[in-house]
């Protein structure tokens, strides 16, 4: 795991990056780095990893939860839509908004996504205004949330 940390106080979008290829991890975290918003990053390189962060378990004991999962498909231990009926049939974590980011052009791939509820399906190499919009749509959300809880 790796965090990005924010260079603004203030309160973060946290974010999960779910992501095998460092590469790939590289344009997304540069993507975020440019667009402005205040966030923090947590990376995962496999879907095994990702969730004993999501369910808190060992060293992630003190993990906090993510406002947005940023996920890919391919992924070794545990791939991508596994991963993503794991989070779908938990009562904690099914609300998390996830956005695929995949080379996938596979249609039954995005269809499955699209029935475990996706909140986007980016195919890679992603444009990056759309991603960011997407971004940008998924932190009013988040803070739109933290206000009627508050």
């Amino acid at each position: 795991m790796v965090l990005v940390a924010p260079e603004k106080t203030g309160q973060a979008l946290e974010l999960m990056l779910v992501e095998d290829s460092l590469l790939d991890a590289r344009l997304t975290i540069e993507s975020l780095r440019r667009c402005g918003i205040h966030h923090r990053l947590s990376l995962f390189r496999d879907g095994a990893e990702a969730i004993e962060f999501l369910y808190k378990r060992g060293v992630f004991s003190l993990a906090p939860v993510p406002d947005v999962i940023l996920l890919d498909l391919f992924l070794p231990d545990t791939d991508g839509v596994s991963f993503l009926r794991q989070l779908r049939t938990d009562g904690k974590l099914m609300h998390l908004p996830v956005v695929v980011l995949t080379s996938s052009d596979d249609g039954s791939d995005q269809r499955q996504c699209e029935e475990l509820g996706v909140s986007s399906y980016i195919r890679k190499p992603f444009n990056e205004d759309k991603f960011l919009s997407v971004i940008r749509r998924l932190k009013g959300l988040s803070l739109s949330i933290e206000s009627a809880v508050s």
